[in-house]
């Protein structure tokens, strides 16, 4: 303990210590690319190429490589203005309401619940400025 922790000490002052101080720095944040179109945002392991997928990205008229995938820790990490719609895919975080978001279970869940598919196709087809909607 340095001399000034015992003093803070002393005088019952409380520190507190930054879990993350790079991210306070600006040190880390995260970057996607400009032609992101889509931000998945997961905890779990996410593999575009799934059927499942493949037929949303198809329908919403977008391509694997305008897509971007985080973690909901990352989320924080997020600087400046970001324009892309986020999917909260399995995730049970809230954003700023200016940002666009579609919300739904975990993707092992939307495979077996039909109720869940259908309320993620209702908020993609809310959302059409976004996505250039393709007839199935």
């Amino acid at each position: 303990m340095s001399r000034k922790d015992r003093m803070l000490a002393q005088l019952g002052i409380r520190q507190w210590v930054l879990r993350k101080p790079a991210v306070l720095k600006g040190e880390h944040s995260v970057q996607f690319p400009d032609t992101t179109r889509l931000l998945i945002i997961t905890d779990d392991v996410v593999d575009l190429n799934n059927g499942l997928f493949s037929d949303i990205f198809s329908t919403m008229g977008i391509d694997k490589s305008e897509i971007y995938c985080i973690t909901s820790e990352d989320v924080s990490l997020l600087t400046g203005s970001f324009t892309p719609a986020c999917w909260l895919l399995g995730t049970d975080i809230t954003l700023p309401a200016q940002y666009t978001s579609l919300r739904s279970p975990s993707l092992h869940q939307l495979y077996f619940d039909a109720n869940a598919k259908r309320d993620l196709w209702k908020q993609i087809y809310q959302h059409e400025d976004h996505f250039p909607i393709k007839p199935c």
